[in-house]
Parts: structure tokens; C-alpha cells; sequence
């Protein structure tokens, strides 16, 4: 009989009484309870940070028989303090939509009046902060324990406002006044855990609540949220075998694949690799690969301000993306600041660290995301570059396939004709060099494709089951010069003894008119 998947559900009640898979991750979190200081979590939005705290909710309210067998149980075993019920006050910040004015304050007041219910107090005309503060005070008194207060996603009613400046600030000073209540009135709490993708800097809840610990670059708690390499084999066995038979492939060959696609997210340098679980509990409930933590949306301003700010894309497979430890901690809120929000957000992680530079090296974590995010980044650069119209890159990859060399050089003189240029002054070159990039790293996807971007190597090679094409672009020179380049520097000399057809490609394009103007072609 298949496992229950837990695809989308973040209850950890349900998962426990639906007879849900559940992967243990409470010996981790027996080690966050009892250290019993106030946490802060970021980690990128579909990554189980919700499941977490339905955890931590669970054990304060001391449901017990939710933990039946698993590793938290046996860890209390003997503790006479342990299930103990808690006053808890959880506020969960997804399912609104924080653009509307005054948003955030209907949120919080529904939150607080039932609790207040709860504990039998009025509201009357006290300002949100006050209302909590009352709160924590009836809590301990009716309960005699202290209070257990959790916040998922804080930073939503942040960064939902990411365009609106002056209502993102507006949002920010609600959170100061009600939030600076848990720095006043630490004796009435016991636990404090916050999670969000974004840590948003001078943010009163940093800012004020000074000491929370950050634990979002912490080894001990690196492979908190996510799924690693051993919880894979030890609790997926049988949904690996399935979805090799699906896929006709063996089960080291599915393994391999899984990895490419779904791992490599890692939140410490020497911390464990986590996979994503979204996008590995589709692929095993669907039993196809596909690009599912992509279908819950790129933020459009992310792909804008990418072009805009004229950022180099080839950094993102080149490993030439730094940072250092403050940069990946604390996001100030500016949509200029594109590597912290790249890497909160998911679409990079530390795949290197400098320890003499405090300096981490980012990259794309796996293929879902290399591939997701610059299928994302196309329009921006060339609107019309869709399917249907001739200038996608599945059509260009079936005239690859076929040798149709004139077809090849229509597609990509189209696909430079139809760039868009929104300021005047935007150098050609930098459109010139993204476009070239995006168009034959996402044919890698389908092909052996290569880019290169540094001098001494072909410019890009291509290899299909019966072409192999060795390309060299040049900017306001001939295509010929690019073709002597090919030939001077014995570019086809590794494919001497290739059966395939070879072609080598010198391609040039124009500054001013912006075009493609010469294509020369050699064999």
C-alpha cells in the first residue's frame, strides 16, 4: 500500500491523525526547546517552515500523542516538566493580502479578539501592543506558565508590499509598536520561535528584540527544514522504486536524477545538503519530474530588477556571485539588493565558503531552479521569445537536432530583433551577452550545450545526436574573424574522430543596429 504523501499540508495534527508520511525531525527540535531562547528561522517559502511550527505548537500544548514513536517522545522520556499545556499565541501571516490599507491591523485584531474570547478580556479602544501585552499578563495568571508565542511567515505583509514603499513602511512601524511587547514582557514567555524567508534589517523584531538568536546559518539546525540524502533513503525507498518504474529507470539512475533536480540547497558551508521537499513530494506523488516549486511563482519584480539593474546572469552558473555573512542574514528591504533576496528567497545557495574572506560562494542550487529561473528570465530580455511563435527554445532545439543551419541563424536574428530596450542608454553589450546566455544554457537542458565566457575556449558548443556545432560570437567585428578564431585555435580538433557532422559557426552582431549581421559557417 502507497504512504499517505503530505503534498501541501501543513498541519501537523492532520499528518499525525491522517496517518500522513512524516519525516522526524524532532530530535532536532527537542534540541530548540530546551535550549529555550528566542529563535529566528529564514529559510524560502515551500520548505516546511509552517510544519515546523505546527510542530513546536503541538509540544507546548502538550499533545502528546502526537509524538507517538517518534524521537521527541523517547528524548522525554522520564521528564516530569515535559506535556505540559501551554498558553500559546500563534500568528500565522499567510492567506491575506497585505496591499490592501490597514491590512496587517485587521489581521492582528482578529487574531487578538479571539483570544481574547479566550481569556475574557475586552478589547475596548486599547491600541494592538497593549491588547497583547494584556493578553500575555492573563495568560500566565489563568495558566500559571508562561506563554509560548509563534510567528510564521512575519515578513509577508514586508515583502507583499515590496513595490509600495510607503505602505511597506507603514507595515513596519505596526510591527514595531506590537512586536516591541515581547522585548518589554520577556517574564511572561517562555518560548519565542519566528520564521520568514526574508530577515528584513531594522525590522523592530531584530532591531528591538535584540536577543533573538538567528539560526538561519546555523550547522546544527542546517537541514531543519528540507529533506537530506539519508531521510530520502531511509523514508522514500519504495517511492523511489515507483517512480523509476514510471520513468523506466533504475533506482541509482532515479537517485541521480532526484539529486540533480531537487537537491544541492545548502544553509551552512559545511552543513548537510537538503533537498527540496515541496518538489520532492510532487515528483513521487505525480511520479514525473517536473518544476513544481517554479509553478507557485517567480516574483515578477525579481526577473525586472534583475534586467534593470543591468546584473551579469552568467554569474549565476559561473560561481562569481560573494557574499558575506551580513549580506545573507539581513535583507534591508531595497529591491536593489538582488544577491540577499536571490538567496533568502531560494534561487541561490552557499555552495562555497572562504574562511580567511568570511566570504560564501552562491550558486543555483539544482537544475530545477537553474532551469525555472532562467525560463523566467526570458521574457524580460525578449517578450516574444514564447511557444507558438517561432522563437522559443523548443523549436530552436528541433532545428539543432536536424542540422537546419538557416533556420538556426532565423531564430537568432529574430530573437535579437525583438530585444527590448526600455532605457536609451542600456549598453548593447549586456543585452547582448544575457541573451546569448540564457538562449544556449536553457538548450543545455535538452542538449549537450556548453557556454563559455572567458577567452582560450569556443564561445559555445553543441552536441546533438548527429551535429556537433562549435559556435563563436564576436560584437562589431565579421563573422569571418570569428570563424579564423575557431579554425586558429584547433577549437574542432577534440571531435577529429566524431562520426557526427561538425559545423563551425562564426556569428557577429552589431552595436548600432543592434542585429545580428554576419553568420559564416565551415565545416
Amino acid at each position: 500500500m502507497e504512504k499517505k504523501l503530505p503534498v501541501g499540508i501543513q498541519s501537523f495534527e492532520k499528518i499525525r491523525t491522517d496517518g500522513f508520511l512524516y519525516v522526524d525531525k524532532t530530535a532536532c527540535i527537542y534540541r530548540l526547546i530546551h535550549n529555550n531562547v528566542p529563535y529566528f528561522l529564514s529559510r524560502p517559502r515551500r520548505f516546511g517552515k509552517s510544519l515546523l511550527l505546527s510542530v513546536l505548537c503541538a509540544f507546548w500544548e502538550g499533545r502528546k500523542e502526537y509524538f507517538r514513536g517518534l524521537e521527541l517522545e523517547k528524548l522525554e522520556e522520564g521528564n516530569a516538566d515535559a506535556w505540559k499545556t501551554y498558553p500559546v499565541f500563534y500568528f500565522d501571516f499567510n492567506g491575506v493580502n497585505y496591499n490592501e490599507e490597514g491590512a496587517l491591523e485587521k489581521a492582528l485584531d482578529f487574531k487578538l479578539k479571539n483570544w481574547e474570547k479566550s481569556y475574557a478580556l475586552e478589547s475596548g479602544n486599547a491600541e494592538l501592543s497593549g491588547r497583547f501585552q494584556n493578553l500575555l499578563v492573563a495568560a500566565k495568571e489563568k495558566t500559571g506558565l508562561r506563554c509560548v508565542v509563534l510567528v510564521d511567515e512575519y515578513d509577508k505583509p514586508l515583502l507583499d508590499v515590496i513595490g509600495n514603499r510607503r505602505l511597506q513602511e507603514h507595515n513596519k512601524e505596526v510591527f514595531k509598536a506590537f512586536f516591541s511587547v515581547l522585548k518589554s514582557y520577556d517574564a511572561y514567555i517562555q518560548f519565542i520561535f519566528i520564521t520568514g524567508v526574508s530577515k528584513f534589517h531594522k525590522v523592530s523584531i531584530f532591531s528591538d528584540l535584540n536577543q533573538l538568536t538567528d539560526i538561519s546559518l546555523d550547522e546544527a539546525f542546517s537541514a531543519l527544514c528540507g529533506i537530506t540524502d539519508e531521510e530520502l533513503q531511509r523514508y522514500f525507498r519504495p517511492e523511489v522504486q515507483m517512480l523509476a518504474k514510471k520513468q523506466g529507470l533504475t533506482e541509482s539512475e532515479c537517485l541521480a536524477e532526484l539529486q540533480k533536480q531537487y537537491d544541492g540547497y545548502r544553509f551552512h558551508p559545511y552543513g548537510t545538503s537538503v533537498y527540496n521537499p515541496y518538489s520532492l513530494l510532487k515528483a513521487f506523488f505525480s511520479k514525473e519530474f517536473g518544476a513544481y516549486w517554479f509553478e507557485t511563482g517567480t516574483p515578477s519584480f525579481l526577473t525586472e530588477r534583475i534586467r534593470e539593474s543591468g546584473f551579469d546572469v552568467r554569474r549565476f552558473t559561473n560561481r562569481t556571485i560573494y557574499a558575506g555573512e551580513a549580506a545573507l542574514k539581513d535583507y534591508t528591504g531595497d529591491t536593489t539588493d538582488l544577491v540577499p533576496l536571490l538567496y533568502q528567497s531560494g534561487y541561490l545557495t552557499i555552495v562555497d565558503y572562504d574562511r580567511g574572506k568570511r566570504r560564501y560562494t552562491l550558486c543555483f542550487p539544482n537544475e530545477e531552479v537553474k532551469y525555472g529561473f532562467l525560463e523566467s528570465l526570458m521574457p524580460s530580455y525578449v517578450p516574444k521569445a514564447t511557444a507558438g511563435n517561432g522563437l522559443d527554445i523548443f523549436t530552436l532545439e528541433e532545428y539543432l537536432e536536424n542540422g537546419q543551419l538557416d533556420e538556426i541563424r532565423n531564430v537568432l536574428t529574430a530573437l535579437f530583433a525583438n530585444i527590448t530596450y526600455t532605457v536609451p542608454a542600456d549598453p548593447f553589450e549586456h543585452y547582448f551577452q544575457t541573451v546569448i546566455y540564457l538562449v544556449f544554457t536553457l538548450l543545455g537542458k535538452m542538449v549537450l550545450c556548453e557556454m563559455h565566457t572567458f577567452s582560450g575556449r569556443i564561445d559555445c558548443k553543441v552536441e546533438t545526436e548527429g551535429y556537433i556545432y562549435l559556435f563563436e560570437f564576436k560584437r562589431d567585428d565579421t563573422a569571418e574573424a570569428a570563424l579564423r578564431q575557431i579554425d586558429s585555435k584547433d577549437y574542432a580538433l577534440p571531435f577529429a574522430a566524431d562520426q557526427r557532422k561538425l559545423f563551425k559557426i562564426g556569428v557577429s552582431f552589431d552595436s548600432k543596429s543592434r542585429m545580428l549581421e554576419g553568420w559564416s559557417v565551415g565545416e
